[in-house]
């Protein structure tokens, strides 16, 4: 599996990065709150493993709200040392998936994890259509519409689309549509991320009286409805 850890603690972090690579997964790390949150949105994980304090000016709290309203339903353990019942209940009505509190062993740990693995193999339905505002994507058609008025677009237009619109709200860096949209692992010092997002703001904007694609200066992109 695919792991994501925000954890603060140097110790514990190591403690459990260690123990999930030995037993073959995936991890990915932060020590805060803003790196856990990018990561958090900007990759794709099996399990999130969160803890509930952390610096950085975004707590484990804020981290899972801010998935569950962008329908992230990724599973969410969360770690804390508060251990009262009222934290617990803050916790799952946050939209965290399990809970558990410090000092545990790792043994439990993984065998919550995997259990949420499990349950989230259950659940989870294949996402098929995408919408925001009055524009909607078909993922199995590979079809895009706006109202009754259908767009097309080119493969790499599509793709472009799709990462916005998956990310609608949240701005988008030219890096992470480098990284996701043309798998460049470097800054090629090229404007072709601007031009495709020109090219689909003229079929996806102009034609229609509001505007959902938006520059956000020394930062990307986002996709939303004003």
């Amino acid at each position: 599996m695919r792991i994501l850890l925000v954890e603060d603690d140097p110790t514990v972090r190591s403690f459990i990065v260690k123990g999930l690579r030995e037993t073959g997964h995936v991890v990915e790390e932060a020590d805060n709150g803003k790196d856990g949150l990018f990561l958090a949105v900007s990759e794709n994980f099996d399990i999130i493993i969160l803890d509930r304090m952390l610096p950085g000016g975004i707590d484990g709290l804020r981290i899972l709200e801010t998935l569950r309203a962008q329908n992230n339903t990724t599973p969410v353990l969360l770690l804390s040392a508060l251990a009262d019942v009222d934290e617990r209940v803050a916790g799952l009505k946050a939209g965290g998936d399990d809970y558990m509190t410090k000092p545990f062993a790792f043994s439990e740990l993984l065998a919550r994890v995997e259990a949420l693995a499990r349950r989230g193999s259950a659940e989870q339905a294949p996402q098929t259509r995408l919408a925001v505002a009055d524009l909607e994507m078909d993922l199995l058609s590979r079809t895009v519409k706006r109202g009754n008025e259908k767009i097309d677009l080119q493969p790499r237009e599509f793709r472009l689309l799709e990462f916005l619109m998956r990310h609608a709200g949240q701005v988008v860096t030219r890096t992470m549509l480098l990284e996701r949209v043309w798998d460049y692992h470097f800054d090629p010092q090229t404007n072709v991320i601007d031009v495709h997002v020109s090219r689909l703001r003229q079929k996806v904007d102009k034609p229609f009286e509001t505007p959902l694609i938006h520059t956000i200066r020394n930062a990307g992109y986002i996709l939303r409805a004003e």
